[in-house]
């Protein structure tokens, strides 16, 4: 036996799916749930004091001293067509991190971990133009679907920001 992502024990031997499993952390971006793969996440704290850095677009929501060294932090709410209400006490920083590239994106919560898998189906087109660009794929679960963010595009945000500008 075996046990499946949901935790559940199965009789089929593990094979494909679980080498193509990841685990992730699900956020909650406005009213939505969106996994990003633990192996883009740094860290996770408490969300910093931000200075607002004029001209730069509304997803990047400005600067943080984080450890000592400031980190741009991006706030992707609006891009993915989620509200954009100011955070709470829950409201988290997750520090996301590929190659040398190291920025702050702010979520409203954090809900846990999930198991990503060959269940990521492809994700459905959604209004805000920006937003389905930087989302792979979602996954089902009992409790509803999660969207799962690419984080190179995410990343890759930075390049339509005006070439003095980029702090990201």
């Amino acid at each position: 036996m075996s046990e499946t992502s949901a935790g559940a024990l199965t009789d089929e031997p593990p094979g494909d799916d679980v080498a193509a499993a990841t685990d992730a952390i699900v956020a909650r971006l406005g009213g939505g749930r969106f996994a990003v793969e633990l192996s883009s996440v740094a860290e996770v704290g408490r969300a910093p004091g931000i200075t607002r850095v004029p001209g730069l677009p509304a997803w990047l929501a400005g600067v943080a001293n984080w450890r000592g060294r400031i980190l741009p932090v991006l706030d992707i709410r609006g891009l993915l067509g989620a509200d954009t209400d100011p955070l709470d006490d829950r409201a988290r920083l997750l520090v996301l991190a590929e190659g040398a590239i190291v920025v702050g994106m702010l979520v409203d919560a954090v809900e846990g971990t999930t198991m990503l898998g060959t269940d990521v189906a492809a994700f459905p087109p959604v209004s805000a133009p920006t937003g389905s660009g930087l989302l792979s794929g979602q996954v089902p679960r009992e409790d509803g679907p999660i969207a799962v963010l690419d984080v190179a595009a995410v990343l890759r945000l930075r390049e339509g920001l005006p070439r003095g500008r980029r702090t990201a």
